[in-house]
């Protein structure tokens, strides 16, 4: 009889071969006209009936056996490693609250709100709760800037307030008329609004109203104006006009609005998403929140600005906010049983599976006599002593395990001594055996890994979130529905689909983890080494890693990785490009990576992440439909299909041959574009294809032709393919006939 370790993890096992034994007795009796045509009789009096069941009966009995064998041999293993399921993973998005007024104070929504998605008949609902309490403030304008270009660090900058216009009690700005671009206006001339940094603003739904003339046109099409909002982060700057319904100013074309009956001194607002995190800087002389319009380079489609506009008033309120959730739902002060006392108690939860636990998720044991104590939990029991009050959650199974008891030899070597007297053995080796059973008397005969809690002890959890798995990932504007009652607040939504939930590790993913887990060993030494580690410190925020060999001679210590990290791409579906801005490497997933790698690195190593140098490709080309497609909607849905194939294909994150992302140092090919487009269904032949190449070079981004039919991301470059919203730049594909 085999000893069960209740301590271990209980991995499920498979089995390899399923089949009952009356699958067994049907699969003969099948058989039975192929090779014995004569024999007619299948009932079960019949003798031969009866032989094909003792067969399948004995053929069972075989197969029992044989399924316990190798595999369960190897999740054995697993489990006296003590590899445990990974838990499902949480989807996570970002749902904006819009108020029902604008309010003079701040107003916070707190933590843990929890909203959902609409319950149908076949589906329920799925549940998300708030990550951090949301402060929507009181925007208050400091200062509106002008500067002749865009730049990333803005440094010639104009005051247009100063000593023009003036500010009443209500925090609105008035004055004289102000010209927001130089006149004629040029591409590249842009405004900054300068929020109060004292203001809790970040994340906010700001509406920015502008008070202007209606005497003279701008020149351009209200319905497409080219100018593009954003906001510096902190670190780069990030569009906040989520879609251009929410410009009411329709391009500052004020003349257009008294044309439609709407007073322009009255004022028009333009509703802008802000980051949620956007903090305080200081460019030039001027510090606060920035916010900058800008006047971009006029596509095909759209006409330039022939006259700046010009305002008279400019004010600014908060209307929502914007926080991140996570799929979960919390579950406080569950009582989960009363200890007996003895090693190795296990305890189960009412909900599974269970999220990671945050600072105030812990355990609370309350002795029959005394104060509650706060109990810690810990990844496994192998350096927890006999005191101390440790415990451990399986987060797939939800069951809490305290500390077990392990015999050691010297307990099993008395044991042994007993069953010597019991069964009548010569006094000579009972005399030998005491002897050394009463010289290890003085030794322990078990060791107990952590404490256990006293008997009558009233064990309960004081908090515990359960969620996750593939079906958080919901589209966006599914979430809908507030679970509790939230003051001032008339609606929500999410703006961005969820991502990032995924179902729990299943057995065949832990035969896949395992080896590489064994190979680092929780240290890092090889290239290898050091790339899957990094990919486990970045929990899913790291989408790729190369560890880069080093340039010089008196680089040797210095590990170079260039890290990609996991951007949004539900974007690249609806014919878009992914923002080069999103790529970049963000301090705190930077952080937390070196401090992960720092306990795991060999003394004497620097770790440097750094950024892959991206190359942006914009493809243009020609293509004939055949006749049968000979339709105008047809070739534009043609048309978008192609660009999504595109977007696809040149991806850093999903892109490339294999479709796992662009090769690090892999060049384009124009015979690539070719191979991808011509056997899409209705495309006759396509025309030369010509790879335009964007560089980040001084603040800008330059489009240019690449001197050779190749774009070149360099030794260990990434190809990606974006739209820039100053550059305008996109896959163009003109049908011919």
């Amino acid at each position: 009889m085999t000893k069960e370790f209740d301590f271990l993890p209980n991995l499920p096992k498979s089995d390899l071969d399923d089949r009952t034994f009356a699958e067994l007795v049907n699969e003969c009796l099948l058989r039975i006209p192929r090779y014995c045509p004569e024999w007619t009789n299948y009932n079960p009096s019949d003798p031969g009936v009866t032989l094909i069941e003792l067969f399948a009966w004995l053929n069972d009995q075989m197969l029992m056996r044989f399924n316990q064998v190798p595999r369960r041999n190897y999740v054995a293993f697993l489990e006296l490693l003590g590899i445990r399921l990974q838990p499902p993973a949480p989807a996570q998005t970002e749902v904006t609250f819009y108020l029902s007024a604008s309010l003079r104070e701040a107003y916070t929504i707190p933590e843990g709100i929890e909203v959902a998605t609409l319950r149908t008949e076949s589906e329920e609902a799925i549940v998300f709760s708030t990550d951090q309490p949301l402060v929507i403030g009181k925007p208050r304008i400091l200062h509106l800037l002008s500067a002749p270009r865009t730049e990333e660090n803005p440094q010639f900058l104009r005051d247009m307030l100063l000593d023009v216009w003036t500010e009443d009690r209500e925090e609105e700005w008035s004055g004289q008329e102000i010209a927001l671009f130089s006149d004629p206006p040029q591409p590249s001339n842009c405004f900054y609004v300068v929020f109060d940094g004292a203001q809790p603003v970040s994340g906010n739904v700001v509406a920015l109203k502008f008070k202007g003339e209606s005497a003279t046109t701008t020149g351009i099409n209200p319905n497409n104006p080219p100018r593009f909002w954003e906001a510096w982060d902190g670190y780069a700057w990030k569009p906040v006009l989520l879609q251009e319904n929410d410009d009411r100013t329709r391009g500052f074309s004020f003349s257009e609005l008294a044309n439609e009956g709407t007073n322009p001194q009255q004022g028009a607002e333009v509703i802008l998403h802000l980051p949620l995190t956007w903090d305080v800087a200081q460019f030039s002389t001027y510090r606060g929140r920035w916010l900058r319009c800008s006047y971009v380079e006029p596509t095909v489609n759209q006409s330039g600005y022939s006259r700046s506009p010009h305002i008279i008033g400019m004010s600014a309120r908060a209307i929502g906010g914007t926080v991140q959730v996570t799929q979960c739902s919390a579950v406080f002060n569950e009582v989960v049983g009363e200890s007996n006392g003895k090693s190795g108690q296990v305890f189960q939860l009412l909900h599974t599976p269970i999220l990671p636990r945050q600072e105030d998720e812990y355990l609370l044991v309350t002795p029959p006599v005394g104060l509650p104590q706060v109990w810690q939990e810990v990844p496994d029991f192998s350096e927890s002593a006999p005191n101390d009050p440790h415990y451990l959650i399986d987060s797939t199974s939800g069951t809490i395990q305290f500390g077990p008891f392990v015999q050691t030899p010297n307990y099993q070597s008395q044991h042994t001594l007993q069953r010597l007297r019991l069964q009548g053995e010569p006094m000579q080796r009972v005399a030998a055996d005491e002897t050394k059973a009463i010289a290890s008397i003085s030794r322990a005969v078990g060791s107990q890994y952590g404490a256990v809690p006293p008997k009558g002890s009233i064990v309960q959890m004081l908090k515990y979130r359960t969620g996750g798995g593939f079906k958080g990932n919901v589209q966006r504007g599914s979430i809908r529905i507030a679970k509790n009652a939230i003051p001032y607040v008339a609606s929500l939504t999410n703006h961005i689909s969820a991502s990032n939930g995924a179902d729990a590790e299943s057995l065949d993913d832990v035969a896949v983890r395992v080896p590489k887990m064994l190979k680092t060993r929780d240290r890092a030494v090889t290239q290898s080494d050091f790339e899957y580690l990094t990919l486990i410190a970045g929990d899913g925020a790291v989408a790729r890693v190369i560890c880069a060999p080093t340039r010089r001679k008196e680089d040797a210590g210095i590990v170079r990785l260039l890290v990609v990290p996991r951007v949004r791409t539900e974007s690249i579906d609806q014919g878009q490009g992914i923002a080069p801005e999103q790529f970049i490497l963000p301090p705190k997933l930077s952080d937390r990576v070196l401090s992960y790698l720092d306990e795991r690195k060999m003394l004497g190593i620097q770790i440097h992440l750094e950024q892959p140098q991206y190359t942006g490709v914009c493809v243009q080309t020609e293509i004939a439909l055949e006749s049968a497609y000979n339709n105008p909607q047809v070739e534009q849905s043609i048309v978008q299909k192609l660009k999504v194939m595109l977007y696809r294909f040149l991806n850093p994150i999903s892109g490339g041959i294999k479709g796992e992302g662009w090769e690090f140092g892999r060049p384009v090919y124009p015979s690539d574009i070719v191979k991808l487009l011509q056997n899409f269904q209705g495309v006759r032949f396509l025309g030369t294809v010509q790879l335009f190449e964007l560089r980040y070079e001084n603040g800008e981004w330059i489009r240019r032709l690449a001197p050779q039919p190749i774009v070149d991301p360099g030794p260990l470059g990434l190809v990606c393919s974006w739209r820039s919203p100053r550059l305008r730049s996109s896959h163009v594909i003109n049908i011919v006939s």
